[in-house]
């Protein structure tokens, strides 16, 4: 999965200082990273169904082939439902704020996890809790 959109290596805003900076075409970049995450996790739910339904392929692949596939399909289908729910928040103009304490997700946090749902610290918390 490539990303052909690129992002300005601006300053980001402080942590705090209101609204994320994200720019048009930040948002712009972001979107697209997010429907080529989306392409690419239905063309790879496509392509493990395909492969799940050929009786032949699967009386070969062995009991631990058949469990690597459905992992792929359960992890595939989670990163598909995340990309899914934060193109949502994106186009009602909810995208960017923690999900836990509503403060603005870090830009640069976003530029490596687009779909992220809560603030790093928030994150953290909640990995903690785990």
């Amino acid at each position: 999965m490539v990303n052909h959109q690129s992002i300005d290596d601006r300053p980001a805003a402080r942590p705090g200082a209101g609204r994320p900076r994200l720019s048009a075409e930040d948002l712009a970049a972001l979107r697209e990273n997010l429907l080529e995450q989306r392409r690419f996790r239905q063309e790879q739910l496509r392509q493990l169904a395909a492969s799940s339904r050929d009786e032949d392929l699967r009386r070969r692949r062995s009991a631990a082939q058949a469990e690597v596939g459905v992992r792929l399909a359960a992890s595939a289908r989670m990163v598909l439902a995340d990309v899914e729910a934060a193109l949502r928040r994106m186009a009602e103009g909810r995208y960017g704020s923690c999900h836990l304490c509503r403060r603005p997700v870090d830009r640069e946090r976003l530029l490596i996890v687009p779909q992220a749902r809560y603030c790093a610290r928030c994150q953290q918390v909640r990995e903690a809790g785990r």
